[in-house]
Parts: structure tokens; sequence; C-alpha cells
């Protein structure tokens, strides 16, 4: 992208659009294999987006999370991410970017509650892009429409009225 980076302290929609639409491959360092953990709803939700999504974690190295290997970390990935979306701590969030940058990843994005501003100067320097304290999957739905509770969009809230029923006897 070019033009200067823009404060971390807010983006704009153009932005975050500009990131998400030349993004394919994305390494999520903090995977889980929980169906119920945040990191695998949002793995699903970019997979199922049409993202490939690479999931790093050392503790589940060698197996399978929706058909993708694990992988221990980012330099064991055969070709750089376009993006990697990290889901560990603020204080992790510095020693994952680094890989990143070692890696050739082109973003950084930082989930939700994770912000490192010495990891966003270095990565920035580097030529990356950096996003903190955000969620791709809720920008995604954001800037989409998309309704969805715990990580799905369900299809069952509708803006569709339904049909009445013909008689109140039929009901009962």
């Amino acid at each position: 992208m070019s033009g200067p980076a823009p404060s971390h302290d807010g983006y704009s929609d153009d932005f975050i659009r500009q990131v998400l639409d030349r993004v394919k491959t994305i390494a999520l360092v903090g995977a889980s294999n929980d169906p119920v953990k945040a990191s695998f709803i949002v793995l699903k939700y970019l997979r199922d987006k049409g993202y490939r999504v690479i999931p790093v974690n050392p503790k589940l190295a060698g197996q399978t999370i929706l058909g993708e290997r694990v992988h221990a970390s980012l330099s064991e990935l055969q070709e750089p991410p376009d993006m990697v979306d990290v889901f560990r701590n603020a204080a992790a969030a510095g020693g994952v970017t680094d890989e990143a940058i070692a890696a050739g990843a082109k973003v950084v994005w930082m989930q939700l509650g994770v912000r490192n501003d010495e990891a966003a100067a270095r990565a920035e320097a580097a030529g990356l892009t950096v996003v903190m304290n955000r969620c791709p999957k809720i920008e995604l739905q954001r800037l989409f429409h998309e309704i969805g509770r715990i990580g799905v969009n369900s299809n069952i809230l509708t803006s569709k009225k339904a049909a009445p029923a013909k008689s109140f006897k039929k009901l009962m």
C-alpha cells in the first residue's frame, strides 16, 4: 500500500478493505483445534471466505485443523504468507512480528486487545502493513453487512416477514 502508515488509534474502512482485498494467504499464529475458541472460529470463517489459512501453533504442530497442517512456527512455512494474524498477547506479539518480518509477510494483524507499538514500528520500518486491536473476521462482517453471532452467519435472522398462519385453529 502506498502513502504514510495510518494511525493505529483508528483505521478507515478503505484502509481495512484494501488490506483484506490484497491478502490471499493468512498464517494464523495461536490457532486452536477447539471449535469454541475464537482462533478456530476466525480460522474457519476466513477459510470459508476464500482465504487460505495456515494454522501455526507449536503445541499442535503436525496435526491438522480444517484440513490444513499445523506448523510450529512461521519459519516452517514453504512460502511467505500475505498476512500473519496474531492470536497471542501483546508481549508475545513482538516476537511473532519479528518472525513475520523474517518470513516475508506483507501484513501483521494483531487481534482484538493486542497492541504492541514497538513491534508495529519494526514491521513498518521493514515495509509491512500493520493493523492492531482488530479482528479480520469482525471487520469483514462489518464491511459486508453480515449478521453473525458466535462466529457464524446462521441465516436465521432475516428481514423478511414470515407468512401469517391461515387460521388460528390450525395453530392449536
